[in-house]
């Protein structure tokens, strides 16, 4: 009876201090890494969460851009991380498929722990506004006279934009060119001057540019049409099925944080994604926003990277 006694005034002491650590955490400034450069889809999701989470945790929150293969160099760091106070924006590309490309120096599933999903976006077709097209078909038939001579740009090999243009190269027929970029930002830059023509990249990426006039959009890479962009087809209905593609994200942490500071995290995250300031500027870049638990999101990864293994095997595809 002593023994046991003593076991749960020792279960009642960790919970109080865990809870305590919870209540007591941040401590000093909190990093939210970003696995690509200013201007794409991750760094819009992480800013936009980073910019209201400070005051609900009391401590500054730093959305800090460390761009590099596929997106995992910010979710190498922040496995590998020590201090307690830092974070990754996680995206599709990182957690779910790069592990199946890419020799990681992490455990994509051990390392890391799935704590708050963010949001999705769908990928978009764009085009350089110079080229005579107009439409997906006019596109396919335009790659198919000019074999291997149309580049498309991406935010890095790996990436859900080149996923979903292998994936076009393969329904559509066609030979076109992977030109992979450190991120959206740089790619985005040379589509919009003609270095490249063209695009599937993520709806935040592109929105601003699209509105502006600086490229043209042929098609959403989802099942329905988006709010953004009412009048823009879907694959499906440009005349290609099977080009399905979205971007998701979602905050990770080492898989040492304490789970009270998880419960924490995914708490505080989740007002901010429910503000209607926040709701309203992911919605402007097209992102749907749909709540899950940390048991869910933690059984969406798994899925993800199931589905994503498999459509990589099945279509072959290898980075170059």
């Amino acid at each position: 009876m002593k023994t046991l006694a003593i076991a749960i005034v020792l279960g009642w002491s960790a919970l109080a201090s865990g809870m305590a650590s919870a209540q007591e955490w941040p401590t000093k400034p909190v990093r939210i890494l970003v696995g690509s450069s200013p201007g794409g889809g991750t760094d819009a999701m992480a800013r936009a969460v980073a910019d209201r989470l400070g005051p609900l945790l009391k401590q500054p929150v730093l959305a800090e851009n460390r761009p590099g293969a596929s997106n995992t160099l910010a979710a190498d760091l922040t496995a590998k991380s020590t201090d307690g106070h830092t974070m990754v924006m996680g995206v599709s590309t990182a957690h779910a498929i790069a592990p199946h490309l890419l020799k990681l120096g992490y455990d994509n599933n051990k390392d890391l722990v799935p704590v708050v999903f963010v949001g999705a976006v769908p990928n978009v077709l764009v085009v350089n506004n110079a080229l005579p097209v107009d439409s997906v078909q006019s596109l396919i038939k335009l790659a198919k006279s000019r074999p291997g001579k149309l580049n498309y740009a991406t935010s890095g090999a790996g990436s859900t934009q080149h996923i979903a243009a292998e994936l076009f190269k393969d329904q559509a027929g066609v030979f076109i060119t992977h030109i992979p970029y450190r991120g959206s930002g740089p790619a985005l830059v040379d589509l919009i001057s003609g270095e490249v023509q063209l695009s599937f990249d993520t709806m935040p990426s592109v929105i601003g540019h699209i509105k502006n006039g600086r490229m043209k959009p042929l098609a959403v890479a989802s099942a329905k049409r988006n709010p953004q962009l009412p009048n823009v087809p879907t694959m499906a209905e440009a005349g290609l099925k099977g080009v399905e593609m979205s971007a998701w994200y979602g905050i990770y942490m080492p898989v040492s944080t304490p789970k009270a500071v998880q419960e924490r995290v995914h708490a505080e995250v989740s007002k901010v994604l429910a503000m209607p300031e926040t709701q309203a500027r992911l919605g402007a870049i097209g992102a749907d926003l749909t709540p899950m638990t940390q048991a869910q999101f933690a059984q969406f990864h798994t899925d993800e990277n199931k589905r994503y293994g498999d459509l990589i095997a099945k279509k072959n595809i290898k980075l170059e």
